[in-house]
């Protein structure tokens, strides 16, 4: 399927809710804005906080440990432009959420 994996059917989640899946060996933060479907890793690089389990404000996930936000669309931390989430492409096929992984390369490089 083109590098896309089938995560989530479109009515598993509400507008205005995160959660997380599972892709292979990496965690999803998958958030459902008004805006859309949009895929983050779930791993917040302050403390490692689960970002799935956050609260989405606006276009933002906010990390349920220690109050971090993340651009949905970019990734970018509200708080420190030069920290940031890796994010994953979504699309919607039907009534599926489908999700393409950030190579590796990507992850490594915001470390």
């Amino acid at each position: 399927m083109d590098g896309f994996h089938d995560i989530a059917g479109v009515a598993d989640l509400p507008a205005g809710r995160v959660t997380t899946r599972v892709v292979g060996d990496r965690r999803i933060a998958l958030a459902h804005t008004v805006d859309g479907f949009f895929a983050l890793d779930n791993t917040c690089p302050h403390r490692g906080g689960p970002l799935g389990e956050g609260d989405l404000i606006g276009s933002e996930v906010v990390c349920p440990w220690h109050l971090w936000g993340f651009d949905l669309a970019t990734g970018v931390c509200a708080g420190n432009p030069e920290i940031t989430v890796v994010k994953h492409e979504v699309r919607v096929e039907g009534n599926r959420v489908l999700v393409k992984l950030a190579p590796r390369a990507v992850v490594e490089e915001l470390l």
